[in-house]
């Protein structure tokens, strides 16, 4: 409906290019300022694609809580990987840096959107660049779902069997402390009829649940920096050390481990930027939130977004702070999952990650649903539902997912080769592009356009800079070395 409704919108905003726009601005002067509601009582002057929407009717306080639902996600678990490969403070000048492009691409895409008429981010990108873009659009959508899906997938495999060595007490090789099987447990049970569901109905408030999940976590992630010494007693450690750990090296501590490095430069260090990407990365929901805002205008939805992603930007450095203290260069590239090298039996572990995996689990049927909606769309975009097509779709990528868990070595990974590539596509190479080809009131020699085209520079310098390097970084690992073997890397 969106997509027909898109195509009227394309003729009603041409039509009044040619023929009205210009005898209207006279009468709201600054029509196009960031002030201006997006329905105004007087919509004579609006153009005609504005008056096709329904009225929102979500608050300001209600939008900034969903936009923070879509922001946050498993990224978080990652920063302090981020921060013990790049050193707190060039962490803080990347992760500053990261949210103010972010900030900038929903700019770029407010005012897209305003000038496009479109409110989904595919069918801007039909507007632009015709198939091709709205191909460009819907693959980076579906590959950042899909990364994300993995992610959580890789929480269930590294946590779950945790939780149930809680429980049991034991863990001699049985089939059910083994992750892969775990993982694949799940899916089949739980995830797979859940996501056969035609309409999710109540599985939309789990974004709410991850969020005070991730709340709790970070808060629990406060508390054990000043319950954890540095460095760790030896009994301690030894009660621990058989527990195995697939992400991260070898339990080891010397002085020089326990400060904290400010600069750091490693193989690794390249894997920061696209943590830090795929953790900013709302861009699709933007539009649709942008759509329910009530008395809804530009400058409105960059105020939700400024906030937003404020508080996003806080919960992520105390994250990453607070967690690479406690663990310095001995972290994880997921943290949660670190702690279980120094704490077999911890209450509140347990209850975080009881939590976060309730939480992840229930979220995987919601980040699928579009990616099939995605996919059925291209193969068959004029055949009527069917059961068949819908089981299949659902069962392939679910299928696909955990195949890329059990053999992708670590989440670090997901992380690397989504933020390179999808997260790179979504907050900078598309929205700087879309504006550079939709917003024709302004020229090439503006300062808007000259801002855009080097945002769009910039996205494909991180974008082809970080994968090479994460690509050379994955050649060099895959030749033996005892030195990677010990890392893990």
């Amino acid at each position: 409906i969106l997509i027909i409704l898109g195509g009227r919108v394309n003729v009603g905003r041409d039509g009044d290019d040619a023929g009205g726009r210009n005898t209207q601005t006279h009468q709201y002067p600054d029509l196009d300022a960031e002030s201006q509601n997006f329905l105004p009582e007087h919509n004579l002057g609006k153009k005609k694609y504005e008056t096709e929407y329904h009225q929102g009717n979500a608050s300001f306080g209600m939008s900034v809580f969903n936009l923070g639902n879509a922001i946050m996600g498993s990224g978080i678990l990652g920063l302090s990987y981020a921060m013990a490969n790049t050193g707190i403070a060039l962490f803080v000048i990347l992760l500053v840096a990261v949210a103010i492009f972010s900030l900038y691409s929903v700019h770029l895409l407010l005012k897209t959107a305003n000038e496009g008429g479109a409110l989904i981010y595919e069918q801007l990108g039909y507007k632009a660049f015709g198939i091709p873009g709205k191909l460009a659009a819907s693959c980076s959508i579906t590959m950042q779902n899909i990364g994300a899906m993995s992610s959580y997938l890789y929480i269930v495999k590294y946590e779950l069997p945790l939780v149930i060595q809680a429980f049991t007490g034991t863990n001699n090789g049985e089939w059910y402390n083994n992750g892969d099987y775990l993982v694949l447990l799940v899916t089949v049970v739980i995830i797979l009829p859940l996501s056969l569901l035609r309409n999710l109905g109540y599985l939309g408030y789990t974004s709410g649940l991850s969020l005070l999940c991730m709340v709790f976590f970070l808060i629990v992630v406060i508390i054990k920096k000043f319950q954890i010494p540095c460095p760790l007693p030896a009994a301690l450690d030894s009660i621990n050390s058989s527990l195995p750990d697939p992400n991260s090296s070898a339990v080891g501590y010397s002085d020089d481990a326990c400060r904290p490095k400010y600069f750091v430069f490693n193989s690794q260090t390249v894997y920061a930027v696209p943590i830090l990407t795929f953790a900013f990365v709302c861009h699709p929901a933007i539009l649709p939130m942008y759509e329910e805002l009530k008395d809804r205008s530009r400058r409105k939805m960059q105020g939700v977004a400024n906030v937003s992603f404020l508080a996003m930007f806080i919960m992520y450095l105390l994250a990453a702070l607070f967690g690479y203290l406690t663990f310095n260069s001995n972290v994880g590239p997921e943290l949660l999952h670190t702690y279980s090298r120094y704490y077999k039996f911890d209450v509140l572990l347990l209850i975080v990650r009881l939590a976060v995996l309730t939480a992840v689990t229930l979220t995987v049927p919601v980040v699928l649903f579009p990616i099939r909606t995605s996919v059925n769309h291209l193969l068959c975009p004029t055949k009527d539902f069917s059961w068949v097509r819908h089981t299949v779709i659902t069962v392939v990528l679910l299928a696909g997912t955990n195949a890329l868990v059990i053999l992708v070595p670590t989440i670090r990974d997901i992380f690397g080769f989504i933020g390179a590539s999808a997260a790179a596509m979504l907050i900078f190479i598309l929205p700087s592009a879309f504006y550079i080809k939709l917003v024709k009131k302004e020229s090439m020699k503006s300062m808007q356009k000259i801002g855009a085209t080097a945002f769009l520079i910039c996205g494909f310098i991180v974008m082809i800079g970080s994968m090479t390097l994460i690509i050379m970084d994955w050649i060099h690992n895959a030749l033996p070395s005892p030195v990677t073997k010990a890392d893990g890397h």
